[in-house]
């Protein structure tokens, strides 16, 4: 029996139902899509019968009686009653003709809106996969004749033999899952907005990056001093070009700071990527601290149009509708992103984070400063860094210049050569390590550091940065994340200039300054933490050479690291002290640092294999829900961002107190942000330094109150009345 109705997917405001997109127009578009971005993969079968299926419930009366009343049309050749779930519909029929396979379309169907289901109910109740499919068979009796004529357009598919193994069905899904809401997405925007589409297109190819990419590496070698420095950067970038050559997999780049590691391991990516047809460079950074750096270096190279900055703290007015586009799902050749964004999407159970998964395969991946990590989830995140090597046809770059010995990472292939002797030969500082029986007071501290004109002194916490500064005579800068992303660029410039100008300059800062952020003292002071740490602080002295030897001071400041990694970080380097073999200079005693520090933890993120692997085979369960929600590189329970007075912020507070957030005025406000711990937060809160800015409209956005709590030198002070607790951020 043929169903003779005219089934709609999407309708236009104000426009005839002759001109709406047909339903079954949709569902074949989005098949074809979607089948084309899993091909890379080799699972276009499954996502074309994921896209045939997805919209199956929009044929039940009552969602075509509900775009009828939405456009003011008489909606009486449908009886339904109203709006319904079109996702359950077509999961059901999955499982009720497909079995086991049609168990794993399900998850996608019941989920390209709402996100990836549970299998178990326990934790997110009616959201549960079983649940779904139990509503979805009652709305199937309502569409079956429809449903059923799609069954012989479904293509005959089993899992490609390498995802059948357990541990590798979670992420299999989420991709499959990923080409079928991005090309859900893309093919509803086409018909919508016809124009958002077309600003999609235009990038520039890779080989065309790569041309412009060698003009301009020439013409920066070819101007460089000649110094010693720069001769040897010149060899590593020679290393990096040489390796490119070499098939796709998983490859480390062991530079000390200052080797020009940026640039070098961007020359291996682009002659890589021409050598094995790849789609794009995703260059992925610890800290959005540093990321409008590295983000400035290649726009200078390849234009503001080609890279596409996705994080947090980007500047809106950076942001084009191109390039807001392209941050949605990936789609440029190069993009530039934090491990944040990076591996909470490769676990995310959310459309919006997920659409960019698919544009992950086969491209290439610089991991930049790989040793930081979050060691509580550095199982998952090895496991995913494998799984993408080994069955995305992705080429990974561990970029750093402290190698961890990652617990089961795969083999890497390391670019640069042991004869280049590269430890030995960019030896540019000489370090000193204390009595680790005698802590220096802050006091004792600053009079030692005003005997320098030009001082960087590294600490642990936000605390101690703030007590150490205050001690300090006038005129030296304070960096922590208690200064705005907004504040922070500000004085990194200032820091620069100083520097270039070559004028006395003395600065405290917390460890954000370590990671990346381009800057070169003559005499750099370290409190005691981990090794790498402390390594990385050292890369910002004599960065460029340009003394015999700079000087790096490791001090036991006056209280232990805080409890949990830092305080496992200092230890060991104090065990490497006490046993004479913490030379921060020689490869090996990285090696061994990160195998006492791994070995040292209670947790690595096993629960993940308890969530998406351990009932995998042969039932197919998966908690994909509970493993989004708990996969967090920061800890949103621990912390609260709090909106500051600094800059113009308080023109977009203003409009939020109006008319509410928008994601306008939300982006804006994103470069005012602090995190402050929950319970500073809440005690600031309570005694009025910190207000809801629209409680009716934007219940949980926090603001400063007073203008006086924000400072032009320290930030946000919540220090100012001694709150008694320890700040463990950066």
């Amino acid at each position: 029996m043929k169903d003779e109705k005219k089934y709609y997917a999407h309708s236009l405001e104000g426009r005839p139902q002759k001109e709406w997109q047909h339903l079954d127009v949709h569902l074949k578009n989005v098949a074809e899509k979607a089948a084309e971005f899993a091909s890379a993969f080799q699972s276009s079968d499954w996502a074309w019968n994921a896209g045939m299926l997805h919209d199956l419930g929009k044929a039940d009366n009552g969602f075509q009686a509900y775009l009828c009343r939405e456009n003011g049309l008489d909606d009486s050749d449908y009886d339904g009653a109203g709006r319904v779930n079109h996702s359950s519909a077509g999961s059901a029929l999955a499982v009720e003709k497909l079995g086991k396979s049609g168990q794993i379309l399900a998850y996608l169907l019941a989920g390209h809106h709402a996100g990836l289901p549970d299998w178990y109910s326990s934790e997110t109740g009616n959201a549960a996969l079983p649940v779904r499919l139990e509503e979805g068979e009652k709305n199937l009796e309502r569409i079956r004749i429809y449903a059923e004529s799609k069954l012989t357009e479904l293509k005959s598919a089993v899992p490609p033999e390498r995802f059948r193994k357990a541990e590798y069905y979670h992420l299999w899904i989420r991709m499959l899952y990923s080409c079928l809401v991005d090309a859900d997405f893309l093919d509803t925007e086409t018909f919508m907005n016809d124009v958002a589409s077309r600003d999609r297109t235009g990038f520039a190819g890779l080989k065309e990056l790569k041309l412009l990419f060698d003009t301009v590496m020439d013409r920066k070698v070819a101007d460089a001093p000649k110094t010693e420095v720069n001769a040897i950067r010149q060899e590593i970038l020679s290393a990096c070009r040489n390796a490119a050559q070499q098939a796709s997999g998983l490859f480390s780049l062991t530079v000390p700071t200052g080797g020009g590691k940026t640039l070098s391991s961007m020359a291996f990516a682009l002659g890589h990527a021409v050598k094995n047809n790849k789609e794009r460079i995703i260059y992925v950074i610890p800290y959005t601290s540093i990321i409008e750096q590295t983000a400035g270096i290649f726009r200078e190279i390849f234009g503001d149009e080609n890279v596409i900055e996705h994080h947090s703290n980007l500047d809106p007015e950076k942001e084009t509708q191109r390039s807001r586009l392209a941050s949605e799902n990936w789609d440029a050749p190069i993009i530039v992103t934090t491990n944040v964004r990076f591996f909470e999407s490769l676990y995310s159970a959310r459309s919006s984070s997920c659409r960019k998964l698919h544009n992950i395969v086969n491209s290439i991946i610089i991991l930049d400063e790989a040793q930081l990590i979050p060691p509580t989830l550095l199982d998952p995140c090895v496991d995913v860094m494998n799984q993408l090597v080994g069955n995305y046809s992705v080429t990974m770059v561990l970029s750093t210049a402290t190698q961890p010995a990652l617990p089961k990472i795969d083999k890497a292939t390391e670019i640069i050569p042991e004869d280049l002797r590269l430890y030995d030969r960019l030896k540019r500082t000489e370090y000193s390590f204390p009595d680790l029986q005698k802590p220096t007071d802050w006091t004792s501290l600053a009079q030692e550091l005003q005997k320098y004109d030009q001082v960087l002194c590294v600490v642990n916490t936000r605390r101690d940065c703030y007590d150490l500064f205050m001690l300090m005579p006038g005129g030296t800068i304070h960096l922590s994340a208690l200064m705005c992303g907004a504040h922070r660029s500000k004085i990194i410039t200032e820091i620069k200039e100083k520097l270039h100008n070559n004028q006395p300059i003395r600065v405290i800062s917390t460890q954000l300054v370590e990671a990346g952020v381009d800057i070169d003292f003559p005499v750099v002071y370290r409190a005691l933490a981990g090794l790498d740490s402390i390594a990385q602080a050292a890369g910002r002295c004599n960065r460029e050479g340009k003394l015999h030897l700079g000087q790096v001071k490791v001090f036991m400041p006056p209280k232990a690291a805080p409890r949990g990694l830092l305080l496992k970080g200092e230890q060991k380097t104090r065990e490497l002290i006490s046993t004479g073999a913490a030379d921060p200079q020689r490869q090996e005693t990285f090696t061994h640092y990160f195998k006492l520090f791994y070995g040292s933890l209670n947790d690595t993120g096993g629960k993940f294999k308890d969530l998406l692997v351990k009932d995998a085979n042969p039932n197919l369960y998966f908690q994909f829900r509970t493993a989004g929600n708990d996969f967090k590189m920061i800890d949103d329970n621990a912390q609260m961002p709090v909106i500051v007075r600094y800059g113009d912020s308080e023109k977009w507070l203003d409009q939020v107190k109006i008319i509410g957030p928008t994601r306008d005025n939300m982006r804006k406000l994103q470069r005012f942000t602090v995190n402050l711990s929950k319970y500073i937060a809440t005690s600031m809160l309570a005694d009025g330094r910190l207000e809801e800015v629209n409680k009716k409209m934007a219940p949980g956005i926090i603001a400063q109150c007073s203008m006086k709590l924000y400072d032009a030198t320290v930030g946000l002070d919540v220090y100012k009345d001694n709150l008694p607790v320890e700040d463990l951020m950066v």
